[in-house]
């Protein structure tokens, strides 16, 4: 029977009329009804942890824009959480953790309660999976495990991960030791989400680009590699995207090393590259510029065209080049979705 969900049409190759869409974040702060939500959760974590609430923000971006796909409102920080690592979100800092900087606090951290933990998570996916319509696609993710240990090693984000990429360096075991275990409790992770219904994986690596060529091949491609196999043996038909930002022209290695479904393509990536060198290879996501979403007007619109216009006649979903960002106007949003409802190859 052909499958009637664009998305996962898409994912298989198949060269249809209409390019399906979504977009990173598209359930969040930018949304005036995920605001009066979000006053009445608690805290962020909260939110995550509440099936409830969890259901309905994932669903609020449907209503609007009728994306071809949803994505699991979570967090990539979940589990570290799992796993033992105190863990916050404060106003006006992000996540806050407690650092895991040494081999005896990486041994302190284990898989014991770490489903028990996240079983709220799994019954949001559950739920979600009998209430999104039924050409939508549920798309069910996780961190890469180089980009969930940049955190984890120092505490909170930063723009260059120099504390884990000196931990790397300095203390190669006790980092391969932290790698592993998020390589097997996020295999483990992931599989139960699509065990609950998720359809499609997808796994960030935000931080990829900013690793060495030989650290990218140890600490980006080795354990996505590694995740894609464990899934794979379970379930072996399920789409994963892989998206390793800022790898440039390193896509085409990351592809053929893991094994990924399609990619996802940061802003940086030249259209053109993309549609020579990357689409031969696999389906290909992305990559409008989130900047050109709070912008709005016609150079937005032209963008959107030209980033059609280039991928549209291969295998291609579009989507943002990293997610959509709080101070967005839900209306250019909304225009960017009409383009796309309406643009026929």
């Amino acid at each position: 029977m052909k499958n009637n969900k664009l998305f996962l049409q898409t994912l298989n190759g198949e060269i249809t009329d209409k390019i399906p869409f979504w977009y990173m974040r598209q359930a969040g702060r930018y949304l005036p009804e995920y605001m009066e939500k979000r006053k009445t959760a608690g805290s962020f974590l909260d939110l995550c942890y509440a099936p409830d609430f969890a259901v309905e923000v994932t669903l609020q971006p449907l209503r609007r824009y009728q994306m071809d796909a949803a994505i699991l409102f979570s967090d990539i920080l979940v589990v570290p959480h799992a796993l033992g690592q105190h863990l916050e979100f404060r106003q006006g800092e992000g996540p806050v953790l407690t650092p895991v900087n040494t081999a005896d606090k990486i041994n302190r951290l284990g898989m014991e309660g770490f489903h028990e933990h996240l079983a709220p998570v799994y019954e949001t996916v559950r739920r979600l999976h009998k209430e999104i319509p039924e050409t939508t696609t549920l798309i069910g993710f996780a961190g890469a495990p180089w980009t969930v240990a940049t955190y984890m090693v120092a505490g909170h984000g930063s723009t260059d991960q120099a504390a884990t990429r000196a931990m790397a360096y300095q203390d190669e075991a006790a980092f391969q030791r932290l790698i592993d275990l998020l390589v097997v409790s996020t295999s483990e992770y992931l599989c139960r989400q699509i065990k609950q219904g998720a359809e499609v994986i997808q796994l960030f690596d935000t931080w990829a680009g900013n690793l060495p060529d030989d650290q990218f091949r140890k600490w980006a491609i080795e354990p996505v590699r590694k995740i894609i196999q464990n899934i794979r043996a379970v379930y072996p038909d399920t789409p994963i995207i892989g998206f390793p930002k800022g790898a440039g022209c390193r896509y085409p290695e990351y592809i053929h090393a893991t094994g990924v479904s399609a990619v996802s393509i940061d802003t940086t990536m030249p259209l053109e590259w993309v549609r020579d060198h990357i689409q031969p290879l696999c389906p290909v996501q992305g990559n409008l510029d989130p900047l050109l979403l709070v912008a709005g007007g016609e150079m937005m619109e032209n963008r959107v065209k030209e980033i059609l216009d280039c991928l549209g006649k291969g295998a291609f979903i579009f989507n943002l080049g990293h997610g959509i960002v709080p101070q967005t106007p839900p209306e250019n949003v909304a225009r960017v979705s009409e383009i796309l409802r309406n643009y026929k190859k």
